[in-house]
């Protein structure tokens, strides 16, 4: 039966072509136009989609480029107040430490002045009371030697006169 085909296409019958160069050529123009027609439809439908999923994705990804600049520029201006803040806190806390050195120095000056007065005052006293001592001790030694001395130099007329005199000095006279 193959034989009998064979010959009928020799004849102007159907049969197999066996020149590869034109069933080759006729063959690829007849997938191409299949495809073509079946698959214009069908591959225009996946490129459409795909093109419109990627278009979305450009689209949300500009969405998110903005936000995230938005955002970056809100924590930026955070970062720049938060900056502002420690500089302001930084600058109060050494004008407050200056006021506390400066008070500090003005207490210390003040109680120095103060311990200085009261030594003054309290060797003042001191002196005063040891002087009072010194010159206690000194009358009390004069006496002393005066009553030790006195009892041989002294006769009854010189008694009498420093009787007198006492007596004088006593009225004012």
């Amino acid at each position: 039966m193959t034989i009998d085909w064979l010959l009928a296409a020799e004849e102007g019958g159907l049969g197999l072509d066996f020149n590869i160069l034109e069933t080759n050529l006729i063959n690829l123009v007849i997938i191409i136009g299949v495809l073509y027609y079946f698959g214009g439809k069908f591959l225009g439908n996946t490129l459409s989609t795909r093109q419109s999923a990627i278009k979305t994705e450009i689209a949300e990804a500009e969405q998110r480029k903005q936000a995230a600049a938005a955002a970056l520029a809100e924590q930026q201006q955070k970062l720049a107040q938060a900056q502002e803040e420690a500089k302001r806190i930084l600058a109060d806390a050494q004008t407050t430490a200056e006021r506390s050195r400066e008070a500090i120095l003005a207490q210390a000056n003040t109680d120095v002045e103060r311990m200085r007065a009261t030594a003054a005052q309290d060797m003042s006293s001191q002196e005063a009371r040891v002087m009072r001592e010194l010159q206690q001790r000194i009358a009390a030694l004069a006496v002393e030697r005066s009553e030790a001395a006195l009892p041989g130099h002294l006769n009854d007329d010189l008694q009498r006169r420093l009787v007198d005199s006492s007596i004088a000095l006593l009225k004012g006279e």
